[in-house]
C-alpha cells in the first residue's frame, strides 16, 4: 500500500529506553519564527507498512477495547429484552451493527483531537498524532464505519435502534467532543451516549424502550461517572496539558471530584433494585449487585478520604470488574419469564418473518 497518497505511514521506531522523545506542540508554540496551526504529519516513508500494522492501528483509532465493553451492554440490553428468546440473526446484527458505529465515534473523536492527543503523554503516539495515519484517511474510515455499523442496524434489527445509534454518534462527535475543551460538564453528555447502547440491545429485540431498558440505560449513565472520574483523575495532569476541561484537570483538590464519584456509586445501588422491582431479574440478582455495590461504594469512600493515585487507580479498575459481574448476574438471575430450566432458550427456529416484523415496527412505538 502506498504511504502519503492513501494516507498511511509507516510506524516510527521506539527510542530507547531511558531516552525521552521530542515531540513538537501543535499549538501555541512557534516554529521558525511561525506559529504552528497544523499537526505535520509526514507523507513520506521509507517503507510499506504490511496489513498487520494497519490493522493494528485502525484497531487503535476505534479504541477497540473499549468498544468491547460497549458491545457487552447492548448484548445484556438484547438478551434481557428478548426474555431469552434469542434471535441468532437479531442478536448478531445488534452487537455488530452496535459495536462499528461505537468504532466510527470513537475514531471521529480522534480524528478530531488530533492536535491535543499530541500534547499529551498519554496519546502522543496513537496512530494519528506519531503521524502513523493521515487525518483524511482517518475521517474516511470513521465516516465508513459508522455508515456499515448504522446499515446494518437498519436492515437487522428496527428503525429505533438505528436512530438511537444514530444519536449517540452524533451527540459523542458533534456535542461531546467540542465541549470537552469547553466545560466540565463534557462528562455528563459522555454518560449519556455511554448508556444508550443497552438500550439499543432492549429495543433491538423488542421494538421498543420499555421501563427495563431506562434502567439499563440509568444504570450505565450513573457508572460512567465514578469510572471516568476516577481515570480522569489519575490523568488529570495530562488533560490540562492537552487543554481538556475535565473535572479533576480543574478541581485542583479534588473535593467536587471525589464527593461525585463517591454519590454516582452510591446512586447505583437503588438504580440495580430497580430491575428486580420491575421483573427484569429476580431476587438472587437483587441480593448480589446490592452485595458487589456496597463494596463498590466502599472504594468511592476511600477515594473520598484520600484522593491519591492509589485510591484512584482501585476506584478505577474495581469499576471495570463491578460493571462486568453485574452484567453476568443480570443474564444469570433473569426473571423466570426470561430462564427455561436455568438456560437461556435460543429460538434457532425462529424465522426470517418474524426478525422482519421487528425491523419494521414503527418509531411510535417505541416510545
Amino acid at each position: 500500500m502506498q504511504s502519503g497518497g492513501v494516507g498511511y505511514n509507516a510506524p516510527r521506531q521506539s527510542p530507547p529506553l531511558g531516552i525521552e522523545p521530542q515531540y513538537t506542540p501543535l499549538a501555541g508554540p512557534r516554529c521558525n519564527g511561525k506559529p504552528q496551526k497544523e499537526l505535520q504529519i509526514s507523507a513520506q516513508s521509507t517503507s510499506h507498512p504490511d496489513g498487520r500494522s494497519l490493522i493494528s492501528d485502525y484497531l487503535e483509532l476505534a479504541k477497540a477495547r473499549l468498544g468491547a465493553l460497549v458491545v457487552l451492554t447492548a448484548f445484556v440490553g438484547y438478551v434481557l429484552g428478548a426474555r431469552g428468546e434469542v434471535s441468532p440473526w437479531g442478536l448478531t446484527a445488534a452487537v455488530v451493527g452496535t459495536a462499528l458505529s461505537a468504532f466510527g465515534a470513537n475514531i471521529l473523536n480522534q480524528w478530531w483531537e488530533t492536535e491535543r492527543d499530541s500534547l499529551m503523554l498519554r496519546t502522543r503516539e496513537r496512530p494519528l498524532p506519531a503521524g502513523r495515519i493521515s487525518r483524511r484517511l482517518a475521517a474516511t474510515w470513521g465516516i465508513v464505519t459508522a455508515l456499515i455499523g448504522l446499515l446494518i442496524l437498519a436492515v437487522g434489527t428496527n428503525w429505533l435502534t438505528t436512530l438511537l445509534s444514530l444519536f449517540v454518534i452524533l451527540v459523542y462527535v458533534l456535542v461531546y467532543t467540542p465541549l470537552k475543551v469547553r466545560t466540565p460538564l463534557n462528562t455528563v453528555i459522555g454518560a449519556v451516549c455511554g448508556a444508550i447502547p443497552p438500550m439499543m440491545g432492549w429495543a433491538a429485540a423488542t421494538g421498543r424502550l420499555d421501563a427495563g431498558a431506562w434502567i439499563l440505560g440509568g444504570i450505565l449513565f450513573a457508572w460512567q461517572i465514578p469510572h471516568f472520574l476516577a481515570l480522569a483523575w489519575l490523568y488529570r495532569e495530562d488533560y490540562a496539558r492537552g487543554g481538556f476541561r475535565m473535572l479533576p484537570a480543574v478541581d485542583q483538590e479534588g473535593h467536587l471530584t471525589a464527593r461525585l464519584a463517591f454519590l454516582y456509586a452510591a446512586a447505583l445501588l437503588p438504580i440495580t433494585a430497580a430491575l428486580s422491582a420491575f421483573g427484569v431479574t429476580g431476587g438472587a440478582f437483587l441480593v448480589t449487585s446490592q452485595a458487589i455495590g456496597l463494596a463498590f461504594v466502599g472504594l468511592g469512600w476511600v477515594f473520598l478520604r484520600a484522593r491519591n493515585q492509589p485510591t484512584a487507580r482501585r476506584l478505577f479498575l474495581a469499576s471495570i470488574l463491578y460493571l462486568s459481574v453485574l452484567m453476568g448476574l443480570m443474564v444469570i438471575d433473569m426473571d423466570d419469564r426470561a430462564v427455561r430450566g436455568g438456560e437461556v432458550t435460543v429460538a434457532f427456529s425462529q424465522s426470517a418473518t418474524a426478525d422482519l416484523e421487528i425491523a419494521t415496527t414503527p418509531l411510535s412505538e417505541g416510545f
